[in-house]
């Protein structure tokens, strides 16, 4: 059974940072790629971030040049170190592995992000 489970999330104050984590069981996630996603309610969730089994990483311009993900195989965790945080970041944060292609295959639950004025 995969799982993911997502760390890290919280409240913060414009310009702060946050770090999430995504811990993977069940599956070793060397040969997956791994991406970070955020919903706000009654938006459609939206891809923040990727990094291939390569280490190819991708991000959306919104988040461009604040936003950094990684990766540590041997702990089969992902990460997302989000900086110059503000108010729009605000979101559910979900993360996901995919083996190949582009649908991605297992999500977690989500972490809250709050970005406070």
């Amino acid at each position: 059974q995969v799982q993911l489970l997502e760390s890290g999330g919280g409240l913060v104050q414009a310009g702060g940072s946050l770090r999430l984590s995504c811990l993977v069981s069940g599956r070793t996630v060397s040969t997956y790629a791994m991406g970070w996603h955020r919903q706000v309610p009654g938006k459609q969730r939206e891809e923040v971030a990727a990094i291939t089994s390569g280490a190819t990483t991708s991000y959306a311009p919104s988040v461009k040049g604040r936003f950094t993900i990684s990766r540590d195989n041997s702990k089969n965790t992902a990460y997302l170190q989000m900086n110059s945080l503000k108010p729009e970041d605000t979101a559910v944060y979900y993360c996901a592995i995919r083996r190949l292609g582009v649908r991605w295959d297992y999500w977690g639950q989500g972490t809250q992000v709050t970005v406070s004025s």
